[in-house]
């Protein structure tokens, strides 16, 4: 199984911390963020991995040689300039070739999610690509219809929403926890070019009738790290047994 770790990105929420150190680096109660993040993947199945890496990436680069790639095969992927989430997993598709659906990480993200069972549910229903989402308060939404699969996107602050279908009279905004599972099928039907999230092809592909699915993780611990007082609280939260990794 193969996996893709996000980690291009500067920190610029997490500054000064970032300014020496890559955001992926970061500790949580002594251990970086990609640790965590690897481990929680090799404990799933994952066997490869590719991180992408812009902001002192020779870091990264050392501290994972210096573990032995932590027992299995990872690439790096230099950015030269960021690519956003789209653009950076474009980059990759030719590490993705065995035609085997593929998770998708921030490496940012805690989470207590149980991967395999994720797994399952995107291969049980076809899907494009699977989402790990919860129904929890944020500025931005994907919008379900009631089976799951998405039609629309929410930005709470600018006060748009954006159908990719028909608009919807009942549906289910649920929030974008950074988790993916997707099918290499996507990088044929990507058009986008350059920079580029991958919410936009999600939402055009959506609008062309592809699967795009939810997964619930409602149940489940899950912390977005990327700003300092989300950081402090999770370590609060850890040291006092909320969750293990």
């Amino acid at each position: 199984m193969k996996a893709m770790i996000l980690a291009a990105g500067v920190g610029s929420r997490l500054r000064p911390l970032t300014d020496t150190c890559p955001k992926a680096l970061i500790d949580i109660n002594g251990v970086p963020m990609l640790e965590i993040v690897l481990r929680r993947l090799i404990k799933a199945g994952c066997n490869e991995a590719v991180i992408n890496v812009f902001h002192l990436a020779d870091m990264v680069v050392d501290f994972l040689r210096a573990r032995n790639n932590f027992g299995i095969r990872i690439e790096i992927s230099r950015e030269a300039e960021l690519l956003d989430t789209g653009g950076g997993l474009k980059k990759v598709a030719g590490f993705f070739n065995d035609r085997q659906p593929f998770f998708v990480h921030n490496v940012d993200v805690l989470s207590n999610i149980d991967l395999n069972k994720m797994y399952r549910f995107h291969v049980e229903n076809d899907g494009l690509a699977t989402l790990a989402v919860q129904n929890r308060v944020t500025g931005r939404y994907f919008l379900f219809d009631e089976k799951g699969v998405l039609r629309g996107w929410e930005s709470v602050k600018e006060n748009r929403v954006e159908w990719a279908t028909e608009p919807l009279a009942s549906f289910q905004r649920l929030a974008f926890n950074g988790i993916h599972i997707i099918s290499p099928e996507i990088f044929s039907k990507m058009r986008e070019e350059g920079s580029f999230s991958i919410i936009q092809t999600y939402l055009r592909l959506a609008g062309e009738g592809e699967k795009i699915l939810a997964f619930r993780m409602d149940d489940y611990y899950w912390r977005d790290l990327g700003r300092s007082e989300k950081l402090e609280e999770t370590r609060r939260e850890l040291r006092e047994g909320r969750m293990e990794f």
